[in-house]
């Protein structure tokens, strides 16, 4: 596990973008950062409740989000506002990229869930990335999500994931 970087106590902005504009932004604290890989804690930063079906985000929830800077997904762990883990949503992305105090990820559609028990995991929003058009625009990004999907199902469905900076190696 690599330690926590000195800006540990750094504050920043996720801004997640979506064809072209920014979905939602906002504020986090800085886990980790080796370079590669990022950290963050966030609290639920949607208004309100937000019911999949499968689960509740919710006004308390936090996420522990890891990002990186050569993969094209983020994994976030979802603690209910007791600190139960609630499971790990994963977004296939374009890799991080942090300037400053502003961590902007790239949203591309596809989505997995994966319950704490592990014992659902759900591909998610494969329609959304079919009508999106980016196998057109951009069929080499098209594909990495495609590898990327099924990346984090077989990690899922396999050993897991293995995060090197959790929710437990800072849990304030």
């Amino acid at each position: 596990m690599s330690a926590p970087s000195a800006d540990a106590t750094r504050s920043l902005d996720v801004a997640l973008v979506k064809a072209g504009r920014t979905k939602i932004r906002y504020p986090a604290r800085l886990l980790h950062d080796d370079g590669n890989h990022l950290a963050v804690r966030a609290p639920w930063a949607a208004p309100g409740v937000r019911d999949f079906g499968f689960v509740r985000f919710e006004p308390g929830d936090v996420f522990v989000e890891h990002y990186w800077r050569d993969r094209w997904y983020a994994i976030k762990e979802v603690y209910a506002g007791d600190g139960t883990l609630k499971g790990w949503y994963c977004d296939v992305t374009r890799p991080a990229v942090r300037d400053g105090a502003v961590l902007t990820v790239e949203d591309l559609d596809l989505d997995l869930w994966v319950s704490a028990d592990r014992g659902t995991v759900l591909r998610l929003d494969e329609d959304e990335f079919a009508e999106s058009g980016l196998a057109a625009a951009d069929p080499a990004a098209a594909a990495a999500a495609v590898r990327a999907l099924d990346e984090l199902e077989a990690l899922a469905r396999g050993a897991g994931f293995d995060l090197d900076y959790s929710a437990t190696s800072s849990t304030s």
